[in-house]
């Protein structure tokens, strides 16, 4: 019987779960070694969100600045913490909203000079954009690439871009801005957006599961009826979606630099839309661990992560009895 999966931000990432263990009993230098050694933008980028999600709540980070007040890392970090306490204060309507908001833009605006090819505070400014939902900002409503798409923040994507083309978290980012933008109106501007990043993203790109993203989006403002979600997932546009993930995404790419979530939602779609098989390649390739969306969508309870846990176990063990054919395998 397979153990029953866990979340852990982490994930597959050791060095950087190790960090995480010394940040929460309020060490840095974990941190600031690992952050020191991390190779690439883009397991910088991922790196470091996880990092301030943790660090929120605390002053780690805060003191990492006053022992090494130098170092351009802790000011990312900073400014990383900056914007997660700006967003979770903007999620709680919480009256400090605007004012975190100016000290998290300067923030952004000092790492950037600071550390000029570093991503991460573009990326941050795309964050702090979903908090201007009128798009009262001028860099917030620029003229899109093509006619299909919005007016937004396509500046800061751009200078996100020009440093680490395709990177995951600020594609995710300007997604979320998207949703902000026409908040509980239709889905037609982030499918737009969506299906134009995932037509032009390379092979191995995560931008390819993007669309499963936006179509669990649309279940929710549904009412996350199951029965809709099912009769979804086996339509022939979304199977499409899920296969080009599936081989130009998840064939093709390095496994150890996969986002969890991004493995939790292919799995999903392959499972509903019946393509068993392949799911199962997903589900190893996910081991121990999930995250509890999107199967909490499947609950009648989506806070409830236990409730999630028990839905993926249902639907791994549903595609692990499946007959095995010999799968199409990656494509060429």
């Amino acid at each position: 019987m397979l153990a029953r999966p866990v979340y852990h931000p982490a994930g597959h990432d050791d060095g950087l779960r190790n960090a995480l263990q010394d940040l929460r009993t309020g060490r840095w230098r974990s941190m600031r070694d690992l952050l020191a050694d991390t190779p690439g933008w883009s397991l910088w980028t991922q790196r470091t969100q996880v990092l301030a999600a943790a660090a929120a709540g605390t002053d780690v980070v805060q003191m990492w600045r006053s022992e090494e007040p130098r170092s351009a890392d802790a000011a990312v970090m900073h400014t990383r913490v900056l914007v997660e306490r700006t967003l979770r204060a903007h999620r709680a309507g919480h009256r400090s909203t605007d004012s975190l908001w100016r000290e998290a833009w300067q923030a952004c605006q000092i790492a950037a000079e600071a550390t000029p090819q570093d991503p991460v505070p573009w990326v941050c400014q795309l964050a702090l954009s979903q908090l201007d939902e009128r798009q009262q900002w001028e860099e917030h409503r620029q003229a899109p690439p093509e006619q299909m798409l919005f007016p937004g923040p396509w500046g800061l994507l751009a200078e996100a871009d020009k440093r680490d083309p395709y990177n995951r978290e600020a594609y995710h980012r300007m997604l979320q801005f998207t949703y902000a933008r026409r908040p509980g109106g239709h889905l037609s501007e982030a499918v737009g957006f969506v299906h134009w990043a995932a037509a032009q993203a390379p092979e191995g790109s995560a931008l390819l599961v993007l669309p499963l993203y936006v179509r669990v989006e649309r279940y929710l403002r549904e009412g996350g009826r199951e029965k809709a979600l099912d009769l979804h997932w086996v339509a022939e546009d979304a199977t499409r979606e899920t296969l080009r993930a599936l081989h130009g995404w998840f064939d093709r790419s390095p496994p150890a630099a996969n986002s969890l979530l991004d493995l939790s939602h292919l799995a999903h779609a392959l499972w509903g839309s019946l393509q068993f098989p392949d799911a199962v390649r997903v589900f190893d390739a996910l081991g121990p661990y999930f995250t509890p969306a999107p199967w909490s969508h499947r609950t009648h309870d989506p806070g409830d992560p236990d409730l999630a846990a028990e839905t993926y176990v249902q639907a791994r063990a549903r595609c692990m009895s499946a007959p095995r054919g010999p799968g199409p395998g990656p494509q060429n």
